[in-house]
C-alpha cells in the first residue's frame, strides 16, 4: 500500500493553469461583492437624483415693478439657504405675457392676475396680493360738475393707468353691472410713468387705478390729479356683490379710509369697489413634491424679506376649495391641508423593496458561495479521514521513511485546511477537529519513530536450503 497516494497526488496531477476551487471561490465572492456594491451605487445615485436641488424658472413682469423686485428677493433667500428648490425669474412685459410664457412651456412657475384668461395648464400656488380696482374723479370747485357716481361717468373721459388691456375690461365690467354702457365713455390709456404728463395735457373727468392698498403708483396718481383746494371724489362700485356673484375671478372689496393718505383723509370714508388675486401659478404638469416643497419654503422665507419688501405680508396661501376661479395645484393644496409627503413617505416603498432586495441578493450570494463550495468541503473532510488513516498506519508502520513520506503529506493536508477554513468552506468547529486530530497524528509518529529507533535489530531469518 501507498501511504503517499491520496488527495495531495490528485492535486499535482490537476492540468497547469486550471483554477483550483479556491480560486473559483475567491472570483465569484469578488463577483457577488461587486453587484451588491453596484447596487449601493445605484440606490446613492437615485438619492442624490431625487433630493438635488430643483431650479424652477419664474415669469414675472413688467420690468423693475415690485412683483419683480419681490420675485428676485425671494429668489436670493431659497439660494442663501441652500433650499431644495431655487428660481430663477425671467421678466417679462407684465401679467399677460407671463400668462403666454407658461403656457409655451417657457417658464414653471407665473406671477399673472387673476382676471386674466389662462390656459387649463394653469394652476394656483400663492396669493402675491390682492389688486383693488380704484375709481375716483377731481376735485371741482363747482359742486354742480362734480362726478359723484360711476352712473354719471357716461360721455365723459377716464384715464386708464397702465398698458395692459385687463384693466380696460374691468372698466367694462363696472361700468356695465353699474348701468353705463362701455362704448358711452371714452378711456385713455397711458403707462405707469406718464401720470403727471397725462394730468398737464389731457383733460380727463375720472380715473382709474388698480393695484395693491399700498401701492406707491395709485397714491401719487390721486395727488397729482388732485386740484388745489378740491379733494377728489371716490366713487363706490355698488354693484361689487353682483359682479361678484356673476363673474369668477372678481370679489367685493372695501378701500378703508385713510388708505392713501392721512393728511388730508383720502379716502374720506370706507368706499366698496372690485378685488382680485394676483397668484403664483404652476404649469400642471410640473410634479406634486416640487411645487409642495415650492409652497413650503415660499411661505418660509416670507418673513425673512418683509423688512425690505413689506408686500410680501400679503403673501397668502391659495383658495383650495373647488369652484375657485383659479384651480388649486395639488402639491400647493396637500402643503395647506397638511398632506405633504416626506421623504420617507414618498420613498419608503423603494428604501424598504431596495433592503429586501439587498437581503435577498446577499442571501443568494451566501447559498451560491456555499454551494461552489460543496467541492471544498467534500475534499477536506477525505482528507480528515485519510490523515485518520495515516493515524491508524503511523502506529504500526516499521520504517521511518514512511513515517516521513505520511509527515510531509500531512503538511500539505494542513494546509489546504486552512486554506478551505479561510474561504469560509469549513466552520471553526471542523478547523478544531481537524487540529485534534492532526495533534494526534504528529505524536503518533513521533512515539513510532523512536520505536524504531530504540528497538534491537532484528536477527535476520536464514534463508531456506534449495536442495
Amino acid at each position: 500500500m501507498d501511504l503517499r497516494s491520496g488527495p495531495a497526488e490528485v492535486s499535482a496531477r490537476d492540468p497547469p493553469g486550471s483554477p483550483t476551487p479556491r480560486r473559483t471561490t475567491s472570483r465569484v465572492t469578488l463577483v457577488i461583492v461587486a453587484m451588491i456594491l453596484g447596487l449601493v451605487a445605484v440606490l446613492g445615485g437615485a438619492t442624490y437624483y431625487f433630493t438635488r436641488p430643483v431650479t424652477l424658472r419664474i415669469a414675472v413682469g413688467p420690468p423693475n415693478s415690485d412683483d419683480v423686485k419681490v420675485v428676485q428677493a425671494i429668489a436670493q433667500a431659497f439660494a442663501r439657504e441652500h433650499a431644495h428648490i431655487r428660481l430663477r425669474p425671467i421678466v417679462t412685459e407684465g401679467a399677460a405675457a407671463s400668462a403666454a410664457s407658461l403656457a409655451a412651456n417657457n417658464s414653471d412657475l407665473a406671477i399673472v392676475r387673476g382676471d386674466l384668461d389662462m390656459s387649463k395648464d394653469a394652476q394656483a400656488v400663492a396669493y402675491l396680493r390682492k389688486n383693488f380696482a380704484v375709481l375716483w374723479a377731481p376735485g371741482s370747485k363747482s359742486k354742480k360738475n362734480q362726478i359723484k357716481s360711476i352712473k354719471q361717468l357716461a360721455g365723459h373721459r377716464i384715464g386708464v393707468i397702465g398698458k395692459t388691456p385687463a384693466n380696460v375690461n374691468l372698466l367694462k365690467v363696472i361700468l356695465e353691472y353699474s348701468g353705463v354702457k362701455a362704448e358711452s365713455v371714452q378711456t385713455v390709456q397711458f403707462s405707469t410713468n406718464g401720470i403727471s404728463e397725462a394730468v398737464r395735457n389731457q383733460k380727463l373727468d375720472a380715473w382709474l387705478a388698480v393695484g395693491p392698498l399700498n401701492s406707491r403708483i395709485t397714491a401719487e396718481a390721486i395727488a397729482a390729479t388732485s386740484r388745489a383746494g378740491a379733494e377728489p371724489t371716490f366713487l363706490s362700485v355698488e354693484a361689487s356683490e353682483a359682479i361678484a356673484q356673476k363673474v369668477a375671478a372678481y370679489d367685493s372689496g372695501e378701500i378703508p379710509a385713510g388708505t392713501f393718505s392721512a393728511a388730508p383723509l383720502r379716502p374720506d370714508d370706507t368706499v366698496t369697489t372690485i378685488s382680485f388675486g394676483h397668484h403664483f401659478v404652476a404649469r400642471k404638469a410640473l410634479s406634486e413634491a416640487t411645487v409642495a416643497a415650492f409652497t413650503r419654503q415660499l411661505f418660509g422665507v416670507r418673513q425673512s424679506i418683509l423688512n425690505e419688501f413689506p408686500q410680501a405680508a400679503k403673501i397668502e396661501t391659495p383658495d383650495t376649495d373647488k369652484d375657485a376661479a383659479i384651480t388649486v395645484h395639488p402639491g400647493a393644496a396637500a402643503y395647506v391641508d397638511g398632506e405633504e409627503k416626506t421623504f420617507l413617505d414618498k420613498y419608503s416603498d423603494y428604501i424598504w423593496g431596495s433592503i429586501m432586495l439587498l437581503s435577498a441578493l446577499g442571501s443568494v450570494g451566501a447559498w451560491f458561495a456555499g454551494y461552489l463550495k460543496r467541492d471544498e468541503r467534500t475534499g477536506n473532510t477525505s482528507q480528515r479521514e485519510r490523515l485518520l488513516e495515516m493515524l491508524t498506519a503511523a502506529r504500526k508502520s516499521d520504517s521511518i521513511d514512511d513515517l516521513d513520506a505520511m509527515q510531509a503529506e500531512a503538511d500539505i493536508i494542513m494546509r489546504e485546511t486552512l486554506h478551505c477554513f479561510e474561504d469560509g468552506a469549513i466552520t471553526e468547529g471542523s478547523l478544531t477537529a481537524f487540529s485534534i486530530a492532526l495533534e494526534q497524528f504528529h505524536n503518533a509518529v513521533a512515539d513510532r519513530k523512536t520505536f524504531l529507533i530504540e528497538m534491537p535489530e532484528r536477527p535476520s531469518r536464514p534463508r531456506p536450503q534449495v536442495a
